[in-house]
């Protein structure tokens, strides 16, 4: 079992902001290099399976050590390679909820969230642990042991236990996966709540684009252990610039081209698609930027910003307009997924109602339009 994360002899202040600068692991050839600051509020950790998010909240917490660098949570060093500071884990004053929760199975729910106020009056302990299992919404569970209440019940239980000793520094570990939609937008609406009233930094990883829409103010984007983008969800996951982050994003068109021009005047530049048959070419006009004619470019596109026609189209503001042929239709839960051949392969997402206005087949010759800031330009993941 886990042992708790706060100091039982002092109380521990909220910060102004965590300030993490690290690079390497001791004991591990993990390539750990990441600097950023996380003000109070939450801060999204973003990125694919292995990218290093649990291991840079171990070195937060205190339960991995970096080989160099510097942790510190508003004026408390927590870890400084330089000063040989390492603060142990029970004092950091860190709430941190595991991936799988780590509950005490032997605890009731009450005594779940008092663990780690034994330093407290009975009294005190009472009162604080009360406040939260009532701000949780799971005063009525207080006698029961975790096995015998549902998932989102242990969800909150688990942030009650990390947030009843009042952490400097929170961290989340996917603490809503395996949750329903509805179960999960109630535990975010109560965490955001919590939060508003704490404001202490928060480090929470997932990877659901829509909890980092939901919840975070900034997002952190990891790839092999190192920083690829950080900023607002917006300008980093509906504006990717990186192929890795593009594809963690639900980028589904990936291509490679040639720039032909650049159009400074009308902010756009051309390009021509790589990998097309012989005899044919694909052409797409996207936005500007510092390239020449000649110079390589990757470009991505979002399947649901693609609209499909079944004739050509005049008059309209888009720039792009691709004849082709639709090869294939399949349904995923409510979406239509259709594959249109235009000298290369797309993926388009509709509605079935529109499947069946457009009287779509595979066969059928149709037309793609695409907005030109719906194409994303992308430095290659290799």
């Amino acid at each position: 079992m886990p042992e708790p994360l706060t100091n039982p002899e002092e109380s521990v202040s909220p910060v102004s902001r965590l300030s993490v600068s690290v690079r390497g692991l001791r004991g591990n050839n993990f390539a750990l290099e990441v600097e950023f600051c996380a003000p109070p509020g939450i801060t999204i950790l973003f990125g694919p399976s292995g990218s290093g998010k649990t291991t840079l909240l171990n070195c937060v917490a205190g339960l991995a050590t970096p080989a160099t660098g510097r942790i510190s949570a508003g004026e408390r060093v927590l870890f400084d390679s330089a000063r040989q500071i390492d603060m142990p884990v029970a004092r950091r004053g860190i709430g941190y909820v595991f991936q799988d929760l780590a509950l005490f199975p032997h605890l009731s729910v009450g005594g779940n969230v008092e663990y780690g106020l034994g330093h407290v009056s009975a009294a005190e302990r009472a009162s604080r642990s009360e406040r939260m299992l009532q701000s949780f919404r799971i005063a009525h569970l207080r006698r029961r042991k975790p096995r015998d209440i549902s998932g989102g019940e242990r969800q909150r239980v688990a942030l009650a236990r990390a947030l009843v000793t009042d952490p400097c520094v929170l961290l989340l570990d996917e603490p809503l996966s395996g949750l329903d939609t509805s179960t999960r937008s109630r535990l975010l609406q109560d965490l955001h709540t919590w939060n508003e009233a704490h404001c202490i930094p928060v480090l929470y990883v997932t990877h659901a684009r829509e909890e980092v829409f939901a919840l975070g103010e900034r997002v952190l984007v990891l790839q092999e252990g190192r920083l690829l983008a950080q900023g607002s969800p917006y300008e980093v996951l509906e504006k990717p610039r990186h192929e890795a982050i593009a594809e963690l994003t639900g980028v589904e068109n990936l291509f490679d081209g040639t720039v032909l021009a650049l159009h400074e005047t009308q902010g756009t530049l051309s390009c021509r698609l790589c990998d097309v048959p012989e005899g044919k070419s694909v052409e797409l006009e996207v936005p500007l930027a510092h390239l020449q004619p000649g110079m390589p470019i990757r470009v991505g596109i979002r399947a649901g910003d693609i609209l499909l026609a079944t004739t050509p189209l005049k008059g309209i503001s888009a720039r792009n307009i691709l004849p082709g042929r639709l090869t294939s239709l399949r349904l995923k839960d409510t979406t239509v997924i259709a594959e249109v051949d235009c000298g290369v392969e797309f993926e388009v997402h509709l509605t079935p109602a529109a499947q069946q206005a457009l009287e779509l087949l595979p066969g059928k010759e149709v037309w793609l339009v695409i907005k030109t800031h719906s194409c994303h330009l992308l430095r290659s993941s290799s």
